[in-house]
């Protein structure tokens, strides 16, 4: 599903973001991204959607190259992806259940069946009796719920996640990390940052570990063949 190849990023600020990095995550599995703050991992994020683009090596999602994808086919690869952002990105001018909604109305799916869906994600994240209001006028931890309901709506055959469960308390971030969970069962391919040891370990899931844009520790799973 998702593979790097000797991966190198530069910002033009001459940062040096990722050193040399590869790895290969099997379609339907579920891992963990490790690593201080700096360590490259929110740029591994946005290489996936091509946020950003490698300065060398090769990010392949489904096979396909995602730095040679045409300008009418990148859209097609990231409503195949439910990116949850650490800034969650809510449009604030539109309410909870319209930023999600959103999602399923850009994918074109039927009215009917955005509401039903719409109302059942909200309620797998807590916030069912927020339908209406501005995310505005939530808690940070509130709002995060709101960008997970958002990229989880369309049940995409990817979601990578950027510290989905940083501005949650314990409780709120376990049933997040059951919603994962779920849709993993499910066949959904999970890819999620996190700061939390604990969280990793109690989850029992792999987990890919950086410092200073390299890895330094990932399960054989993970691990590029040299056929690949």
């Amino acid at each position: 599903m998702i593979k790097f190849h000797n991966v190198s990023m530069r910002y033009p600020s001459g940062y040096e973001a990722l050193k040399g990095v590869s790895f290969a995550l099997s379609k339907g599995s579920f891992y963990f991204l490790t690593g201080h703050s700096g360590a490259g991992k929110t740029s591994i994020l946005k290489l996936i959607y091509r946020a950003e683009r490698p300065s060398g090596g090769a990010v392949l999602i489904g096979g396909r190259n995602v730095d040679q994808l045409t300008k009418k086919q990148l859209p097609l690869l990231r409503r195949s992806i439910g990116v949850i952002f650490q800034d969650y990105k809510l449009l604030y001018d539109r309410s909870v259940y319209d930023n999600v909604a959103l999602a399923m109305e850009v994918a074109g799916q039927n009215p009917d069946h955005i509401h039903g869906q719409v109302l059942r994600t909200l309620e797998s994240v807590g916030l069912r009796d927020y339908t209406h209001q501005n995310p505005i006028s939530l808690s940070g931890g509130e709002q995060q719920r709101v960008a997970i309901a958002r990229a989880t709506v369309n049940r995409p055959s990817l979601v990578i996640a950027d510290e989905p469960t940083g501005n949650l308390d314990r409780e709120m971030g376990r049933r997040i990390i059951s919603l994962f969970q779920t849709l993993h069962k499910q066949g959904t391919t999970i890819l999620l940052v996190t700061h939390d040891i604990d969280l990793v370990k109690e989850c029992g899931h792999p987990h890919i570990e950086m410092v200073g844009g390299e890895i330094t520790k990932m399960p054989k799973s993970a691990r590029l063949s040299e056929d690949s």
